[in-house]
């Protein structure tokens, strides 16, 4: 799954790319200007917008790969940047809408959707392993590692006490008659 949103977002990169850098092409042959804006800075800030864009949505492709390679959810950065292609995703299918048609709307809200899924089908589950383990490393835990020890050492020390019979008051063992 994740896969084939690499693929899609690959390829939207290229068609968001090219469509800036022809619109930016066509500004500047066309001597267009907006609003009395100068023709040479629309044609280059489209230009510019559409390597940023293209990049951008590159990048995000390069996340769902290395879902799909590692066959795991996404941490930290490769994380955010899904999350957030899903919200660029869901306000340009609002903005799409109106402006250009439902066709270009639906396609949106499918890149939207596999983005979810990616990010779904990938998230820990229940009894998998945590960010941290009781033995300080990746695994289930959820504390830090210096903490993880701590709590090993003193579940160490308990279970040393009761072999002993010693309570964990650390008083003399109780006397039974």
């Amino acid at each position: 799954m994740a896969g084939i949103v690499a693929v899609v977002l690959v390829v939207e990169a290229f068609g968001i790319g090219m469509l800036n850098w022809f619109l930016g092409t066509l500004v500047d042959r066309q001597n267009m200007s907006l609003a009395g804006l100068d023709p040479d800075a629309m044609a280059t800030s489209s230009k510019v917008g559409g390597v940023v864009f293209g990049l951008y949505f590159a990048l995000c492709g390069l996340a769902a790969l290395l879902v799909a390679v590692r066959d795991r959810s996404p941490s930290g950065f490769w994380r955010i940047l899904l999350i957030s292609a899903a919200v660029v995703h869901a306000l340009l299918g609002a903005f799409t809408v109106g402006l250009v048609g439902w066709g270009a709307f639906a396609f949106l809200m499918v890149v939207f959707g596999l983005i979810l899924l990616t990010l779904m089908t990938y998230d820990r589950h229940e009894g998998q392993a945590g960010p941290w383990s009781a033995q300080g490393g990746p695994g289930d835990g959820g504390s830090a590692p210096g903490e993880a020890r701590e709590a090993g050492e003193a579940r160490d020390a308990r279970e040393a006490m009761e072999q002993e019979g010693t309570p964990e008051g650390g008083g003399p063992a109780p006397v039974t008659p």
